[in-house]
């Protein structure tokens, strides 16, 4: 419109109809909010958690009770220059696989794998990783410099005690998961151990995926200087997972918040009994059982 007025001196009227361009459309004027506050907040949101894209902080910021859809913080997000570095995938090979019902309860699976990392001082670092299939539930993280199959078993029934076992759990072929001991202690508690084929982790998919998470958002963001280091750092990290952490599995809730919609969905509620007494009707809440 500025071109055809200036350059031939046109009245805005003729310019709008020059270009076909409604003249309140020429006069509108932007009423958005500014969003300094919403870039602020999504900045330091984005710091504290830099492997987090703008989906999940989208979700935090709801929580927060912050009135931003999805596309303005991917547009905040985008401007503020906060996108996280992308992995490319690696392209692997179609292949048949035994197919694995998915889990219907809590504690019906849970699928175990190990990680390395190393301390500062270059000494290697083990962590074993149990995860509930069902509700992505970080069940336990154990470290140590070495976890041999009676850790392993130590760390189950601590899991078990808190949780109760399951009834079957997925593993690779590593020497710690097929030993006799672990075997013997399944047998012995009715859980069945579900031996992935060599060479295919995707067989063990809850395990890899939450490996990665653990990589990304815990390993590669500290420097551990001791054992006692990394078991804080980590246990602290897990205690997040489980109870903040949105996960997109899970329509955005944390582990334990899925749990306990799942729990409360389970329950029955009491009905309301209508009584006629006389006159008059009263309706009297059933009490619980």
């Amino acid at each position: 419109m500025k071109h055809f007025q200036q350059e031939f001196d046109f009245s805005e009227r003729r310019a709008c109809s020059l270009a076909g361009q409604a003249r309140s459309v020429q006069r509108y004027e932007g009423s958005r909010e500014p969003d300094d506050a919403l870039r602020e907040r999504l900045h330091a949101l984005a710091v504290e958690r830099p492997r987090f894209g703008y989906r999940r902080l989208a979700i935090l910021l709801r929580r927060e009770g912050v009135d931003a859809n999805r596309k303005r913080v991917w547009r905040v997000y985008r401007d503020a220059g906060l996108s996280a570095r992308k992995k490319r995938r690696k392209r692997i090979a179609w292949a048949s696989r035994p197919e694995r019902s998915a889990a219907t309860k809590s504690n019906e699976r849970w699928s175990m794998d190990f990680m390395s990392d190393s301390l500062v001082d270059g000494r290697s670092l083990r962590v074993l990783n149990i995860v509930d299939d069902f509700s992505r539930r970080a069940v336990t993280m154990e470290v140590d410099l070495s976890l041999p199959a009676q850790r392993v078993i130590r760390s189950l029934e601590q899991a078990g005690e808190l949780y109760g076992l399951p009834s079957s759990i997925v593993v690779d072929n590593g020497p710690e998961f097929a030993s006799k001991v672990l075997d013997a202690w399944c047998h012995e508690r009715g859980i069945e151990l579900i031996f992935i084929r060599p060479g295919k982790p995707i067989e063990n998919a809850y395990a890899e995926s939450f490996n990665g998470r653990v990589r990304e958002e815990c390993l590669n963001q500290h420097a551990f200087e001791s054992v006692a280091h990394a078991r804080s750092v980590i246990e602290g990290w897990r205690e997040d997972y489980n109870t903040v952490r949105p996960h997109s599995a899970l329509d955005g809730l944390a582990p334990e918040k899925y749990l306990q919609q799942w729990a409360s969905a389970k329950t029955p509620q009491p009905t309301a009994v209508c009584v006629d007494v006389g006159a008059w009707t009263s309706t009297i809440p059933a009490p619980c059982p």
